[in-house]
């Protein structure tokens, strides 16, 4: 097993697509992603020097996601392999729900938590989030609707 990696062109710019080593082999399950990155992505990873620099493992993925780019409705359905704590990874499934084309403020997202009033905590979670786009936080804005925070910059959101 181990973390492989491969960088993947986008319209967003080259991103680091980062998943856990798995079967290569033709018919064999996808890895599941441990974190998509932008370039200048706040709190991006540094590689580390046991992680394996392989973009034929994770061909599938960068297929998915050129899919997805290419009419932003294809579904991002890829395995995952993320790490958090309960309340964060609710937080991050929440987002996976929000369907394309469509916004939800943080108030919003801690309601269908059954958390409401967790709005900051919400926040803070989605801040995390180590899969852009893939985990759609891009989707979550301000209770006005106004764009904030996102670690791929709020040009990319």
């Amino acid at each position: 097993m181990g973390t492989v990696y491969a960088r993947v062109r986008s319209p967003l710019g080259e991103l680091l697509l980062v998943a856990g080593g798995g079967d290569t082999r033709p018919g064999a399950a996808p890895a599941a992603v441990r974190g998509l990155y932008f370039p200048d992505h706040l709190r991006g990873p540094r590689i580390d020097s046991s992680w394996r620099e392989d973009p034929g493992a994770l061909t599938w993925h960068s297929t998915v996601l050129r899919a997805y780019f290419e009419d932003g409705r294809a579904p991002l359905d890829v395995p995952l392999d993320l790490e958090g704590g309960p309340f964060v990874l609710a937080v991050w499934r929440a987002l996976r729900g929000i369907p394309p084309g469509t916004t939800v403020t943080y108030a919003d997202l801690s309601r269908r938590l059954g958390r409401p009033g967790a709005a900051r905590a919400v926040g803070a979670a989605v801040a995390r989030n180590p899969a852009s786009i893939i985990v759609p936080c891009h989707r979550v804005v301000g209770s006005d609707g106004s764009l904030t925070g996102y670690a791929g910059g709020i040009g990319r959101k």
